[in-house]
């Protein structure tokens, strides 16, 4: 093991990423690990295997299997696990301090957890497990829509596909601020361009797939000048940053899904709504996750 790599509690600040052993979570540590070089931060491998409850145990115990010694075969493997995962990135990202941390717990519970310290959590679209089609409901929607802190989800993608760097969607309130600062900010440390992007509704919405609307249509020109002014702060912070400005008519989760195809990160803002609101509308953020074909960063609104 390497000397900077030890077995502790998550460190405030850094970078988490979930480890499963499948090839999303392999996807999500080679992503963290390029973010943690790019922002000089910690990267902490975490590793979390449910324990068994008493009726498994009970059960095992009935086939005169030893609970005792599943749960440590369960441990020594996570531990294995988290061993090779930080040899390779010895290898593949040797300047990246390691931690590795190892919870017998359910894996959202220790990511949501661990989203109230660290600067950034990423998980992987889909993890291992009996029915790994509904691990991105289980894990990832779950971290991403509970996580005190910003979520990255790694969608998989196609790697030939051509990329225009990262965009947002914004609403032109105070909402969007936090969404919109980190877009910003990933488009910096990344050296990537900016699009940012306010969808509307109209009656020609109401009859057409959602879609970018052209930038000379008079029609849309002093909501494309209110927008222009909510932006004008960050690009005031972030000068390095090209920034576009799109309208686009129809829901926002159906023009940033289908725009995710030709970016490198899709940034959401996540406000938390009530139960009623939820199940009538859903969550945009849930939506754009679950349907995007790049990275997704979800970050909660602070209201």
């Amino acid at each position: 093991m390497d000397e900077n790599t030890t077995r502790t509690a998550v460190p405030a600040g850094s970078i988490v990423v979930g480890v499963d052993g499948s090839d999303c979570a392999a996807q999500a540590v080679a992503w963290a690990a390029d973010q943690a070089v790019l922002e000089s931060r910690r990267l902490v491998l975490l590793h979390a295997a449910d324990s068994m409850s008493t009726t498994t145990s009970m059960w095992l115990t009935s086939m005169a299997v030893d609970p005792t010694e599943v749960r440590r075969d369960i441990e020594a493997g996570g531990r294995d696990l988290l061993a090779r995962t930080a040899a390779e990135l010895g290898t593949s990202h040797p300047s990246v301090e390691l931690v590795e941390v190892l919870q017998q717990v359910d894996p959202r519970l220790a990511l949501i957890e661990a989203s109230a310290v660290a600067h950034t959590t990423v998980v992987g679209s889909h993890g291992r497990g009996p029915v790994s089609g509904l691990l991105l409901g289980s894990v990832g929607v779950a971290v991403a829509r509970h996580a005190k802190g910003p979520v990255v989800v790694v969608r998989p993608g196609s790697p030939n596909a051509p990329r225009h760097g990262v965009i947002v969607g914004v609403d032109g309130t105070e909402r969007s601020l936090p969404a919109l600062e980190a877009a910003y900010r990933h488009a910096s440390v990344r050296r990537l361009p900016l699009t940012v992007v306010h969808c509307f509704w109209d009656v020609i919405a109401a009859t057409t797939p959602g879609h970018i609307v052209p930038s000379a249509g008079a029609d849309t020109e002093d909501l494309r000048r209110l927008v222009g002014e909510s932006v004008a702060g960050m690009s005031e912070k972030f000068p390095d940053v090209p920034v576009t400005i799109e309208l686009a008519r129809g829901l926002a989760e159906e023009v940033l899904g289908r725009e995710s195809a030709e970016h490198d990160l899709v940034v959401v803002g996540h406000h938390r709504t009530g139960p009623v609101t939820a199940l009538l509308r859903g969550s945009v953020s849930t939506a754009v996750v679950e349907h995007a074909t790049c990275p997704v960063l979800v970050v909660p609104s602070t209201d």
